[in-house]
């Protein structure tokens, strides 16, 4: 037994000997393999650098605008609309609930842009 086991494990380490070298430059063979950036093909003249930022502040400037349409004008307007739709809704489950009244909207786009109306009335 003891010789099956030296016998193996001269295999395994013949087995470790058979392979081939690898080079021990295979990290900077990685890298080099990576594009580079050089400063020849990134350079941005001046005037191009300028036209750059002024493009991104106005780009800001417009995000910031538009943050300020959907804070100041559409979600006080939406949630006015989806409120009143809500209470409308609340009221009515609560007055079928309450009283034996079935409460019917009989024209719904009229109903619609009454409640449109009405929150934009005050704003």
């Amino acid at each position: 037994m003891s010789d099956e086991l030296a016998s193996s494990a001269t295999m395994s380490e013949s087995s470790f000997q058979d392979l081939p070298a690898q080079p021990s430059s295979s990290s900077s063979d990685d890298v080099d393999s990576l594009p580079s950036t050089s400063a020849s093909t990134t350079s941005i003249s001046p005037s191009e650098e300028e036209e750059y930022s002024d493009a991104e502040r106005e780009w800001r400037e417009s995000l910031q605008q538009l943050e300020l349409l959907l804070t100041m004008v559409l979600v006080p307007y939406l949630g006015k609309y989806f409120g009143r739709k809500c209470a409308y809704w609340g009221w009515a489950k609560f007055m079928e609930w309450k009283y034996p009244v079935h409460i019917e909207i009989t024209n719904k786009k009229l109903f619609r842009a009454a409640g449109a109306i009405e929150a934009a009335a005050s704003l």
